[in-house]
């Protein structure tokens, strides 16, 4: 009785154990961590004003937050390193979300924002693909930082994503595909308007209008109205309008990972 009761059993483990002889057993793939370079500005002048800029704290908080949520390792990095600049008006109540409330009461995320890794020294092996905040300091530095513009090539050339939003994806602009052509040229992009500058009143401030850059490198750049959100994905290169755009970008990046 007993011999018949578990003899099913013995064959089925024998069974089991002559299939992985043959044809080679594999244990479960292990689900790997993904790692994601973050980059923020380190110019502080809002041109000649006397006032001060640098990153918009909701374009750095909500895809911070919704990449850290999704279980992505988060490296941050700064052309100088150190604490990068914030602009002060992005700290005014009215633009408050969410996130920006939980990254003031998070003392881990501050401390890391005020540590962030000289980017010269952030290799493209190391990471899975790359975000760049916007605020109006990109537009001063990081697009033509010659360490970022290198980095960025060298993200598209391996195959991995790049993320810009708002003002950052001045960042694009003198990067070169491996042709030599302008990274932007023939993509679908977008950032920060014209009207959206001009109702900001920095117009006749910044180097430069980030929607006509994009067109003049050969972008085919595309908006919605003043404000609302948008984030597209063309290939390897993702790009967002405005503030309200980050986490849209973040959750397109994350797709793009998967």
């Amino acid at each position: 009785m007993k011999n018949n009761v578990f003899r099913p059993i013995v064959l089925m483990i024998v069974a089991v154990l002559l299939t992985c002889f043959f044809a080679g057993c594999k244990s479960a793939p292990i689900a790997k961590t993904m790692k994601v370079l973050i980059v923020l500005t380190s110019h502080d002048e809002l041109g000649d004003t006397g006032k001060k800029t640098g990153f918009w704290l909701e374009e750095f908080a909500g895809p911070y937050y919704y990449l850290k949520d999704a279980g992505v390792q988060v490296t941050l990095a700064s052309p100088r390193g150190g604490q990068p600049p914030l602009d002060p008006k992005s700290k005014e109540p009215d633009f408050q979300t969410d996130d920006t409330r939980r990254f003031n009461d998070d003392q881990v995320a501050q401390n890391e924002l005020a540590n962030t890794a000289k980017l010269v020294k952030m290799n493209v092996d190391d990471f899975d693909a790359v975000f760049y905040p916007g605020g109006h300091g990109p537009l001063w530095d990081l697009h033509k930082d010659s360490v970022s513009i290198a980095l960025i090539e060298g993200f598209i050339a391996a195959g991995k994503p790049v993320a810009t939003v708002c003002h950052s994806p001045a960042v694009l602009l003198k990067a070169r595909d491996q042709n030599g052509d302008p990274l932007v040229k023939g993509k679908k992009v977008t950032g920060f308007s014209n009207s959206e500058e001009t109702a900001v009143g920095l117009s006749d401030v910044v180097p430069f209008l980030l929607e006509d850059q994009l067109i003049a490198m050969g972008g085919v750049y595309e908006k919605v109205e003043d404000w609302n959100s948008l984030a597209i994905v063309d290939g390897l290169i993702i790009t967002g309008q405005n503030p309200g755009s980050s986490v849209a970008v973040a959750e397109a990046l994350i797709k793009a990972l998967k």
